[in-house]
């Protein structure tokens, strides 16, 4: 089978694999939760994106890597994860908190999309040997960070009822 075909296969496979756990698991507790609760069990998953800067660490990913391909996506995911950082840090002073969450979604967001339009025209699917041992991460944690995203969003247009508002505006004076 073309290398091309079982990257595409394995990244598919790790959609559908986490949308699944996901649905199952992970949604019906972050839909129980308070709306600061579920940001910050997400902000918390995507405070490790820091790691994306192994696509330009040397030794690890081929040396064919496209510069253009891992330099975007390292930083890319770094800035994502400072933001998620912020935003936990800043929990207690609510403003700041929405500002940090909706900017790493946002950034995180367009991150993913612009690595996934890189990848695509350097022809990465093809060549995913270039990736080395960070094969796994387009694989298994991309699809994670992007599902997160999506309901991290979704969290966020969420009405929330008044009792809770209210509360939540009690907790913002801390």
């Amino acid at each position: 089978m073309p290398t091309e075909i079982l990257f595409q296969t394995h990244l598919v496979l790790g959609y559908v694999a986490w949308l699944l756990c996901f649905s199952a698991y992970v949604w019906p507790w972050l839909r129980s939760m308070d709306r600061v609760a579920a940001q910050r069990a997400i902000a918390t998953l995507h405070s490790f994106r820091f790691f994306g800067l192994v696509f330009i660490l040397p030794g690890i990913v081929s040396p064919n890597l496209p510069a253009g391909f891992a330099t975007f996506a390292a930083y890319g995911d770094f800035a994502t994860g400072v933001l998620a950082i912020l935003a936990l840090l800043t929990v207690r002073i609510r403003p700041l908190f929405w500002l940090f969450v909706v900017a790493f979604n946002l950034a995180g967001t367009v991150d993913l999309i612009v690595d996934y339009y890189n990848a695509i025209q350097v022809g990465l699917p093809a060549h995913a040997e270039w990736l080395g041992s960070t094969y796994a991460i387009p694989i298994i944690y991309v699809p994670l960070l992007m599902i997160t995203h999506i309901a991290a969003f979704f969290l966020l247009m969420r009405p929330q009822p008044k009792a809770v508002q209210a509360l939540a505006g009690d907790a913002a004076v801390f």
